[in-house]
Protein backbone atom coordinates (compact mmCIF):
# COMPACT_ATOMS: atom_id res chain seq x y z
CA UNK A 1 0.00 0.00 0.00
CA UNK A 2 1.66 3.37 -0.69
CA UNK A 3 1.50 6.61 0.40
CA UNK A 4 1.33 10.01 -2.01
CA UNK A 5 4.60 11.42 -1.70
CA UNK A 6 5.49 15.26 -3.05
CA UNK A 7 8.28 15.46 -5.76
CA UNK A 8 10.80 18.10 -6.42
CA UNK A 9 11.77 18.16 -10.31
CA UNK A 10 13.55 21.35 -11.86
CA UNK A 11 11.78 22.17 -14.49
CA UNK A 12 11.04 25.90 -16.20
CA UNK A 13 8.45 27.32 -18.22
CA UNK A 14 9.52 27.54 -21.57
CA UNK A 15 10.43 31.05 -23.22
CA UNK A 16 9.88 29.76 -26.90
CA UNK A 17 6.41 29.01 -25.22
CA UNK A 18 5.68 32.33 -24.08
CA UNK A 19 6.76 34.10 -27.15
CA UNK A 20 4.04 32.36 -28.66
CA UNK A 21 1.65 34.77 -26.94
CA UNK A 22 3.99 37.82 -26.83
CA UNK A 23 2.82 39.60 -30.18
CA UNK A 24 -1.00 38.81 -29.24
CA UNK A 25 -0.73 39.93 -25.88
CA UNK A 26 0.84 43.58 -26.69
CA UNK A 27 -1.10 46.36 -26.88
CA UNK A 28 -3.27 47.28 -29.92
CA UNK A 29 -2.30 50.30 -31.92
CA UNK A 30 -4.78 53.50 -31.21
CA UNK A 31 -5.52 52.93 -35.12
CA UNK A 32 -6.47 49.59 -36.60
CA UNK A 33 -6.53 48.86 -39.92
CA UNK A 34 -7.91 45.61 -41.80
CA UNK A 35 -4.76 44.24 -42.68
CA UNK A 36 -3.66 44.09 -38.88
CA UNK A 37 -6.94 42.40 -37.90
CA UNK A 38 -6.19 40.21 -40.66
CA UNK A 39 -2.47 39.67 -39.32
CA UNK A 40 -3.87 39.23 -35.89
CA UNK A 41 -6.11 36.29 -37.02
CA UNK A 42 -2.95 34.79 -38.33
CA UNK A 43 -1.49 34.65 -35.10
CA UNK A 44 -4.26 32.59 -33.79
CA UNK A 45 -2.87 29.57 -32.55
CA UNK A 46 -5.33 26.39 -32.68
CA UNK A 47 -4.59 23.70 -30.15
CA UNK A 48 -6.68 19.80 -31.11
CA UNK A 49 -7.03 17.87 -27.79
CA UNK A 50 -7.75 14.17 -28.12
CA UNK A 51 -9.55 13.26 -25.05
CA UNK A 52 -11.72 10.78 -23.00
CA UNK A 53 -12.84 13.90 -20.35
CA UNK A 54 -16.41 13.84 -19.84
CA UNK A 55 -17.48 16.78 -21.84
CA UNK A 56 -18.37 19.29 -19.47
CA UNK A 57 -15.63 18.98 -17.55
CA UNK A 58 -13.29 19.76 -20.01
CA UNK A 59 -15.24 22.30 -21.57
CA UNK A 60 -14.56 24.30 -18.26
CA UNK A 61 -11.26 23.62 -18.20
CA UNK A 62 -10.77 25.23 -21.60
CA UNK A 63 -12.94 28.00 -21.26
CA UNK A 64 -10.71 28.67 -18.13
CA UNK A 65 -7.70 28.08 -20.38
CA UNK A 66 -8.66 30.54 -23.06
CA UNK A 67 -9.70 33.01 -21.46
CA UNK A 68 -5.71 33.17 -19.72
CA UNK A 69 -4.38 32.30 -22.93
CA UNK A 70 -6.87 34.50 -25.84
CA UNK A 71 -4.85 34.03 -28.54
CA UNK A 72 -5.03 30.22 -28.60
CA UNK A 73 -8.34 28.14 -29.06
CA UNK A 74 -8.51 24.92 -27.68
CA UNK A 75 -10.89 22.04 -29.84
CA UNK A 76 -11.61 19.01 -28.97
CA UNK A 77 -12.43 14.98 -30.03
CA UNK A 78 -13.80 13.42 -27.16
CA UNK A 79 -14.54 9.91 -26.71
CA UNK A 80 -13.14 6.60 -24.94
CA UNK A 81 -10.10 5.45 -24.73
CA UNK A 82 -10.43 2.59 -27.08
CA UNK A 83 -12.04 4.94 -29.70
CA UNK A 84 -9.39 7.59 -29.34
CA UNK A 85 -7.12 4.65 -29.97
CA UNK A 86 -8.52 3.47 -33.24
CA UNK A 87 -8.89 7.09 -34.83
CA UNK A 88 -4.83 7.74 -33.96
CA UNK A 89 -4.34 4.50 -35.37
CA UNK A 90 -6.27 5.34 -38.80
CA UNK A 91 -4.77 8.65 -38.84
CA UNK A 92 -1.17 6.92 -38.32
CA UNK A 93 -1.53 4.63 -41.40
CA UNK A 94 -2.98 6.93 -43.58
CA UNK A 95 -0.37 10.14 -42.84
CA UNK A 96 0.16 11.95 -39.19
CA UNK A 97 -1.87 12.11 -36.05
CA UNK A 98 -4.11 15.34 -36.17
CA UNK A 99 -4.13 16.14 -32.91
CA UNK A 100 -1.93 17.93 -30.83
CA UNK A 101 -2.59 16.45 -27.42
CA UNK A 102 -3.19 13.43 -25.90
CA UNK A 103 -5.57 13.81 -22.67
CA UNK A 104 -7.14 10.27 -21.25
CA UNK A 105 -7.12 7.26 -19.33
CA UNK A 106 -4.09 5.50 -18.24
CA UNK A 107 -0.24 5.34 -18.55
CA UNK A 108 0.15 2.09 -20.30
CA UNK A 109 -2.03 3.39 -22.83
CA UNK A 110 0.81 6.29 -23.12
CA UNK A 111 3.51 3.41 -23.08
CA UNK A 112 2.44 2.43 -26.12
CA UNK A 113 2.66 5.38 -27.62
CA UNK A 114 6.38 6.07 -26.11
CA UNK A 115 7.27 2.74 -27.66
CA UNK A 116 5.84 3.78 -31.02
CA UNK A 117 7.56 7.27 -31.62
CA UNK A 118 4.15 9.33 -31.25
CA UNK A 119 4.81 11.48 -28.36
CA UNK A 120 6.99 14.26 -27.83
CA UNK A 121 9.38 14.30 -24.42
CA UNK A 122 8.00 16.86 -22.77
CA UNK A 123 9.68 20.36 -22.87
CA UNK A 124 8.59 23.45 -20.82
CA UNK A 125 6.33 21.70 -18.53
CA UNK A 126 6.50 22.55 -15.02
CA UNK A 127 6.05 19.42 -12.37
CA UNK A 128 7.62 21.31 -9.52
CA UNK A 129 4.48 20.48 -7.48
CA UNK A 130 2.88 17.27 -8.91
CA UNK A 131 3.56 14.14 -7.00
CA UNK A 132 5.64 11.51 -7.49
CA UNK A 133 2.66 9.25 -8.67
CA UNK A 134 1.46 11.34 -11.59
CA UNK A 135 5.10 11.49 -13.06
CA UNK A 136 6.28 9.54 -15.63
CA UNK A 137 9.99 8.21 -15.66
CA UNK A 138 10.58 8.61 -18.86
CA UNK A 139 9.07 12.61 -19.04
CA UNK A 140 6.77 12.06 -22.31
CA UNK A 141 3.75 12.53 -20.39
CA UNK A 142 2.17 13.38 -17.01
CA UNK A 143 -0.95 12.44 -14.81
CA UNK A 144 -3.11 15.04 -14.32
CA UNK A 145 -5.77 14.07 -11.53
CA UNK A 146 -5.96 10.82 -9.69
CA UNK A 147 -8.00 8.95 -9.92
CA UNK A 148 -9.24 5.40 -7.91
CA UNK A 149 -11.22 2.65 -8.93
CA UNK A 150 -13.00 1.91 -5.75
CA UNK A 151 -16.55 -0.14 -4.20
CA UNK A 152 -19.52 1.99 -4.04
CA UNK A 153 -22.96 1.53 -3.02
CA UNK A 154 -26.37 2.90 -2.65
CA UNK A 155 -27.48 3.81 0.90
CA UNK A 156 -31.23 2.83 0.22
CA UNK A 157 -30.87 -0.93 -0.44
CA UNK A 158 -27.54 -1.51 1.20
CA UNK A 159 -26.98 -2.56 5.04
CA UNK A 160 -24.34 -0.91 7.31
CA UNK A 161 -23.61 -4.09 8.35
CA UNK A 162 -23.23 -5.93 4.82
CA UNK A 163 -21.04 -3.37 3.19
CA UNK A 164 -18.01 -4.85 2.10
CA UNK A 165 -14.29 -3.26 3.17
CA UNK A 166 -11.77 -5.00 0.23
CA UNK A 167 -11.38 -6.35 -2.60
CA UNK A 168 -11.57 -10.08 -0.99
CA UNK A 169 -14.05 -9.34 0.39
CA UNK A 170 -16.61 -8.11 -2.61
CA UNK A 171 -15.74 -12.19 -3.61
CA UNK A 172 -18.16 -13.20 -0.34
CA UNK A 173 -21.22 -15.54 -1.89
CA UNK A 174 -23.64 -13.02 -0.37
CA UNK A 175 -23.16 -10.16 -2.75
CA UNK A 176 -24.56 -12.92 -5.62
CA UNK A 177 -26.47 -10.78 -7.87
CA UNK A 178 -25.47 -7.74 -6.13
CA UNK A 179 -22.45 -6.38 -7.66
CA UNK A 180 -21.98 -4.10 -11.42
CA UNK A 181 -18.63 -3.24 -12.52
CA UNK A 182 -17.43 -1.95 -16.69
CA UNK A 183 -16.07 -3.74 -18.65
CA UNK A 184 -12.80 -3.89 -19.40
CA UNK A 185 -12.81 -4.47 -23.11
CA UNK A 186 -14.43 -0.97 -23.33
CA UNK A 187 -13.28 1.02 -20.67
CA UNK A 188 -9.13 1.65 -20.51
CA UNK A 189 -9.65 1.75 -16.10
CA UNK A 190 -11.41 -1.22 -16.25
CA UNK A 191 -8.57 -2.81 -18.38
CA UNK A 192 -5.96 -1.22 -16.05
CA UNK A 193 -7.66 -2.23 -12.95
CA UNK A 194 -8.36 -5.61 -14.10
CA UNK A 195 -4.53 -6.32 -14.80
CA UNK A 196 -3.69 -4.77 -11.21
CA UNK A 197 -6.00 -7.20 -9.53
CA UNK A 198 -4.06 -10.40 -11.27
CA UNK A 199 -0.87 -8.95 -10.40
CA UNK A 200 -1.62 -8.45 -6.45
CA UNK A 201 -0.37 -11.58 -4.31
CA UNK A 202 -3.27 -11.09 -2.43
CA UNK A 203 -6.05 -11.32 -5.29
CA UNK A 204 -4.98 -12.72 -8.37
CA UNK A 205 -6.95 -15.25 -10.33
CA UNK A 206 -8.16 -17.03 -7.68
CA UNK A 207 -9.94 -14.16 -6.49
CA UNK A 208 -11.28 -12.71 -9.84
CA UNK A 209 -12.93 -16.20 -10.82
CA UNK A 210 -14.63 -15.79 -7.18
CA UNK A 211 -15.76 -12.48 -8.06
CA UNK A 212 -17.07 -13.81 -10.93
CA UNK A 213 -18.95 -16.42 -9.56
CA UNK A 214 -21.05 -13.65 -7.77
CA UNK A 215 -22.84 -12.87 -11.22
CA UNK A 216 -21.59 -9.30 -11.36
CA UNK A 217 -23.89 -7.03 -14.02
CA UNK A 218 -20.89 -5.95 -16.77
CA UNK A 219 -22.23 -2.54 -18.31
CA UNK A 220 -20.51 -1.09 -20.54
CA UNK A 221 -18.16 1.55 -19.17
CA UNK A 222 -17.84 3.66 -15.69
CA UNK A 223 -20.70 6.04 -16.05
CA UNK A 224 -23.79 3.47 -16.59
CA UNK A 225 -21.92 1.52 -14.02
CA UNK A 226 -22.32 4.58 -11.50
CA UNK A 227 -25.83 5.25 -12.61
CA UNK A 228 -26.77 1.56 -12.41
CA UNK A 229 -26.03 1.84 -8.34
CA UNK A 230 -27.59 4.72 -7.91
CA UNK A 231 -30.35 3.43 -9.64
CA UNK A 232 -30.28 0.62 -7.21
CA UNK A 233 -30.72 -2.40 -9.54
CA UNK A 234 -27.40 -3.64 -8.80
CA UNK A 235 -26.90 -1.48 -5.27
CA UNK A 236 -23.68 -2.40 -5.23
CA UNK A 237 -20.14 -1.45 -7.40
CA UNK A 238 -16.59 -1.02 -8.58
CA UNK A 239 -16.42 2.30 -9.78
CA UNK A 240 -14.27 5.62 -10.27
CA UNK A 241 -14.59 7.38 -7.25
CA UNK A 242 -15.20 11.16 -8.53
CA UNK A 243 -18.44 10.03 -10.37
CA UNK A 244 -20.09 8.92 -7.21
CA UNK A 245 -19.36 11.93 -5.54
CA UNK A 246 -20.81 13.78 -8.66
CA UNK A 247 -23.69 11.34 -8.33
CA UNK A 248 -24.47 12.21 -4.32
CA UNK A 249 -24.06 15.89 -4.91
CA UNK A 250 -26.69 15.95 -7.42
CA UNK A 251 -28.47 13.85 -4.70
CA UNK A 252 -28.13 10.48 -5.44
CA UNK A 253 -28.17 8.06 -3.03
CA UNK A 254 -24.61 6.56 -3.19
CA UNK A 255 -21.56 6.58 -0.70
CA UNK A 256 -17.81 5.61 -1.45
CA UNK A 257 -15.85 2.50 0.06
CA UNK A 258 -12.11 2.74 -0.84
CA UNK A 259 -10.75 -1.06 -0.06
CA UNK A 260 -8.82 -2.04 3.01
CA UNK A 261 -6.30 -3.62 0.76
CA UNK A 262 -6.03 -0.41 -1.76
CA UNK A 263 -7.30 1.37 -4.46
CA UNK A 264 -5.91 0.93 -8.37
CA UNK A 265 -5.68 4.48 -9.84
CA UNK A 266 -5.29 6.19 -12.73
CA UNK A 267 -3.69 9.26 -13.29
CA UNK A 268 -5.59 10.62 -16.60
CA UNK A 269 -1.89 11.56 -17.74
CA UNK A 270 -1.68 14.41 -20.88
CA UNK A 271 1.29 14.35 -23.34
CA UNK A 272 1.88 16.31 -26.36
CA UNK A 273 2.01 14.50 -30.19
CA UNK A 274 5.71 14.33 -31.84
CA UNK A 275 3.41 15.21 -35.26
CA UNK A 276 2.22 18.36 -33.50
CA UNK A 277 3.21 21.82 -35.03
CA UNK A 278 2.09 23.45 -31.92
CA UNK A 279 4.37 21.99 -28.98
CA UNK A 280 4.85 25.19 -27.05
CA UNK A 281 1.14 25.99 -26.86
CA UNK A 282 0.70 22.54 -25.63
CA UNK A 283 2.90 22.77 -23.15
CA UNK A 284 1.49 25.87 -22.14
CA UNK A 285 -2.13 24.04 -21.76
CA UNK A 286 -0.96 20.92 -19.92
CA UNK A 287 1.34 23.77 -17.62
CA UNK A 288 -2.54 24.61 -16.70
CA UNK A 289 -3.77 21.39 -16.35
CA UNK A 290 -1.15 21.29 -13.18
CA UNK A 291 -1.26 24.93 -12.09
CA UNK A 292 -2.92 25.51 -8.79
CA UNK A 293 -6.00 27.28 -10.91
CA UNK A 294 -6.17 24.00 -12.88
CA UNK A 295 -6.04 21.85 -9.84
CA UNK A 296 -8.40 23.95 -7.92
CA UNK A 297 -11.22 23.05 -10.68
CA UNK A 298 -10.16 19.63 -10.92
CA UNK A 299 -10.71 19.20 -7.37
CA UNK A 300 -14.42 21.37 -8.09
CA UNK A 301 -15.08 18.99 -10.24
CA UNK A 302 -14.69 16.09 -7.60
CA UNK A 303 -11.19 14.51 -8.90
CA UNK A 304 -8.73 14.25 -6.46
CA UNK A 305 -5.53 16.25 -7.56
CA UNK A 306 -1.96 15.40 -8.16
CA UNK A 307 -0.75 17.88 -5.99
CA UNK A 308 -0.78 18.42 -1.59
CA UNK A 309 -1.38 22.19 -1.95
CA UNK A 310 -5.35 22.67 -3.25
CA UNK A 311 -7.11 20.05 -0.82
CA UNK A 312 -9.60 17.75 -2.06
CA UNK A 313 -13.40 17.40 -2.65
CA UNK A 314 -15.96 17.55 -0.05
CA UNK A 315 -15.68 13.86 1.42
CA UNK A 316 -12.86 12.86 -0.35
CA UNK A 317 -9.42 11.79 1.58
CA UNK A 318 -6.34 14.02 2.21
CA UNK A 319 -3.87 12.66 -0.42
CA UNK A 320 -2.10 11.33 2.30
CA UNK A 321 -4.62 9.33 3.68
CA UNK A 322 -5.51 8.04 0.33
CA UNK A 323 -5.02 4.37 0.17
CA UNK A 324 -3.63 3.35 -3.00
CA UNK A 325 -2.53 0.12 -4.22
CA UNK A 326 0.90 -0.59 -5.17
CA UNK A 327 1.32 -0.85 -8.86
CA UNK A 328 3.58 -2.33 -10.93
CA UNK A 329 3.28 -0.47 -14.07
CA UNK A 330 5.64 -2.24 -16.26
CA UNK A 331 4.41 -5.74 -15.27
CA UNK A 332 0.39 -4.45 -15.41
CA UNK A 333 1.34 -2.80 -19.22
CA UNK A 334 2.70 -5.98 -20.40
CA UNK A 335 -0.15 -8.19 -18.60
CA UNK A 336 -3.13 -5.85 -19.86
CA UNK A 337 -4.47 -8.23 -22.79
CA UNK A 338 -4.46 -11.50 -20.70
CA UNK A 339 -6.02 -9.53 -17.89
CA UNK A 340 -8.88 -8.35 -20.13
CA UNK A 341 -9.17 -12.16 -21.69
CA UNK A 342 -9.35 -13.78 -17.86
CA UNK A 343 -11.68 -11.24 -16.93
CA UNK A 344 -14.14 -12.17 -19.49
CA UNK A 345 -14.06 -16.15 -18.76
CA UNK A 346 -14.80 -15.42 -15.43
CA UNK A 347 -17.33 -13.33 -15.38
CA UNK A 348 -19.21 -15.30 -18.28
Amino acid sequence: MSRLTRRSLFSAVSAGAAAVLLTACSEPAEETTSTSTEAAADEQVTLTVYTSEPEEKVDEINAAFMEENPDINVEVFRAGTGDLNARIATEKETGEIEADILWAADAPTFEKYVAEDDLAELEGVDTDDVIDEAISEDNYYVGTRIIPTVIAYNTDVMEQDRLPGSWEDLADPQYRGQIVMPDPAVSGAAAFNASAWLDNDDLGEEWLNALGENQPMIAQSNGPTSQEIAGGGHPLGVVVDYLVRDLAAAGSPVEVIYPEDGAPYITEPAAIFADSDQKDAAALYINFLLSEKGQELAVEQNYLPVREDVGTPDGAPELSDTKLMDLDLDAITKGQAEAVEKFQNAVR
